[in-house]
């Protein structure tokens, strides 16, 4: 057991919590969530012995072997395997034992150090070891090569299955899915649910952590709170308790405002000073109570932009890949005009080849690409935070793009990215990787784009700003193509999925829940036949996607305006119900002046005769799509 007592942690001289008295007991997962600087990642450092409490005590079992995931690694030759397999500290130590007793000749030693080794499943710990760095995305070819020739997020994956591989009590992981894409989240959400020790958990993709966590630790204003359940119990707990505190706030300010009524009308009239003066002496006393709301400085919404055409961009029998190596070829697509595509496949399938071909960052190799006319791509690539200038600030990079815009414009705008006053003008080299993606996508917004290209957006953003990207994204009018490991912004921005695999692009006819069986049914022991036999048919699955190209055109204008149609009928059957319940309440008629009820009269009327066009236009758009999909099946 993990147990806090009045503990308080200062860093400098922000005070980052106080107070905190928390017991927490093995095996249980707790998600740990707060703004950026709350505290998160130095709690971390605290339970590591990095940090020290400025009061309070900390108390755990001095045995507890705490595992957690580097932040450095240093390059080395060593092959990628042994560095992952360095994380079991006593299978290395029972190996040394071994070979110690090897030299030494002592065959008594040697029988009690194999004894050591067996025991700790040695013999199946380059097996294990393999199965971590397959389900994170290395191919068995990558196993021997050095830790120097990959890159700093495959290097941050190596020290992830390090972590991974030590036998560890407490894990302590903050941010563990920032490098990975979405079919190594999904395996690393499997063997954390699979974990028998305690674990902290820093993240902020709500969908993880539902996934994972049994309690949630938030960090709130200087003071940590403890919620039973995953993160949308959390939600849910955290919503009553702000509307509880909000209508206690309300019923204080009333109470707070009589009495400040009573004090000045009676403060100079003798007869009543006494009690003027035990009102003033209740308001000082009453606690006040903080206005429930919860603060979040992103409220950006995407500009309007001056038209886009019917079909964005058109891919014909197209190929793409590098100098004489192909990775896709075959890709006959149409992308139209508001089209919301979230695009899925394994790691090193070609999702983001596929982006740098659509966005025109690679040529084809064969086959045409055709955009529509006045087209305006915006594209956030995985790697776009490196290329900028480390002296640049927002404010000189938005100017740099827009020179005729009035400098206040461009304040005002970046400030719904949250960067105010004086930091529009502060260097980029002083930003965190959240604030460079912030303002990454603030640059792409302001040009207006109406094909929107999505790489990985999400990564370093907090749940603020990806809650924010998601109500953006749902409101943005254009096309768009996202490839991301967030699966909640997956599912609420994404009307249809492709599948990037066996060198294609096809439309997945299934959900997400779908593709996390299809990503465990191809790890499965046939799944290598499967693959090849699957490369055998690759052509006859191009022609017959070919064949449906027709009718796939013809669906999706369908499809899409469907969707448009469930969007506008939900709040006006919502406002039906209003009306009804309204006109159905006897109260109402014996309140009401006559206006009010002719206008509810009117309004149920209107809403009746809308709600009627907008349904009898569903049923046709229906009927249409069964016939059409009768037809392709």
């Amino acid at each position: 057991m993990i147990t806090l007592r009045e503990l308080c942690l200062q860093r400098g001289a922000k005070r980052l919590f106080e107070s905190a008295s928390l017991s927490f007991f093995a095996g249980q997962k707790i998600g740990v969530v707060g703004a950026n600087g709350s505290g998160k990642s130095s709690f971390f450092a605290l339970l590591m012995g990095e940090l020290h409490a400025e009061s309070g005590d900390l108390e755990f079992p001095q045995d507890l072997i705490v595992a957690h995931v580097s932040q450095e690694t240093e390059p080395a030759p060593q092959p990628s395997l042994d560095f992952v397999l360095d994380g079991d500290e006593e299978l290395r130590a029972a190996e040394r034992e071994i070979a110690a007793a090897e030299a030494g000749g002592d065959g008594e030693r040697l029988g009690e150090a194999h004894e050591r080794y067996n025991n700790l499943g040695g013999w199946g710990a380059r097996a294990r070891a393999a199965e971590m760095l397959f389900g994170l995305g290395f191919s068995v070819a990558e196993h021997d090569r050095p830790l120097a020739e990959f890159s700093g997020g495959y290097r941050m994956r190596l020290n992830l299955a390090r972590a991974l591989m030590r036998r560890s009590d407490l894990l302590l992981l903050d941010e563990p899915t920032n490098h990975l894409d979405l079919d190594a989240v999904i395996w690393l959400e499997g063997w954390l649910a699979a974990y028998k020790g305690t674990l902290f958990l820093i993240s902020h993709d709500r969908e993880f952590l539902d996934a994972i966590s049994d309690h949630v630790l938030h960090f709130d204003h200087g003071h940590l709170k403890l919620y039973r359940g995953n993160y949308g119990a959390f939600e849910r707990q955290r919503a009553a308790s702000l509307a509880q505190q909000q209508s206690a706030y309300v019923q204080q300010q009333r109470e707070a405002a009589r009495l400040h009524r009573f004090v000045e009308r009676f403060r100079a009239k003798a007869t009543k000073a006494r009690q003027a003066q035990s009102r003033l002496k209740a308001l000082e006393r009453m606690e006040m109570i903080a206005p429930a709301h919860v603060d979040t400085p992103f409220t950006f919404r995407f500009r309007e932009f001056p038209g886009s055409p019917e079909i964005a961009l058109q891919l014909e029998d197209a190929a793409v890949g590098y100098d004489d190596r192909t990775v896709l070829d075959s890709i006959t697509l149409s992308i139209r005009r508001g089209e919301r595509i979230g695009l899925l496949g394994r790691n090193g399938a070609g999702k983001s080849t596929f982006v740098k071909l659509i966005c025109g960052a690679l040529n084809a190799q064969n086959g045409e690409r055709r955009e529509g006319k006045n087209l305006r791509i915006g594209y956030f690539a995985q790697h776009q935070l490196e290329v900028f200038t480390a002296t640049d600030s927002p404010l000189r990079l938005l100017q740099r793009q827009d020179r005729a815009a009035r400098e206040q414009d461009l304040r005002d705008f970046l400030g719904s990215f949250d960067f105010h006053g004086e930091r529009v003008l502060e260097p980029v080299e002083r930003m965190s990787g959240g604030e460079r993606a912030r303002l990454a996508l603030a640059l792409i917004i302001w040009n207006r784009p109406n094909l929107l290209l999505l790489d990985e957006p999400t990564n370093h953003l907090d749940i603020d700003m990806r809650e924010a990207l998601a109500e953006a994204l749902q409101e943005y009018e254009g096309a768009m193509i996202l490839v991301s490991h967030d699966r909640h912004l997956l599912r609420s921005c994404a009307d249809e999925l492709l599948l990037v695999a066996d060198g294609g692009v096809a439309e997945y006819d299934g959900d997400l829940d779908d593709y996390r069986r299809w990503l465990a049914e191809s790890r499965s022991p046939g799944a290598t036949k499967n693959r090849d036999s699957s490369r055998s048919r690759r052509a006859e699955r191009q022609q017959e996607a070919q064949a449906r190209t027709v009718g796939l055109e013809r669906r999706r204008p369908l499809a899409h305006r469907l969707k448009k149609l469930e969007l506008e009928i939900e709040p006006l059957a919502t406002e039906r119900a209003r009306l009804t319940g309204l006109l159905g309440s006897a109260e109402f008629y014996s309140n009401s002046d006559p206006d009010a009820l002719g206008k509810a009269l009117r309004d149920q009327a209107q809403v009746a005769k809308k709600l009627d066009q907008l349904e009898n236009e569903w049923l046709l758009l229906q009927e249409q799509l069964e016939a059409l999909d009768a037809n392709q099946g």
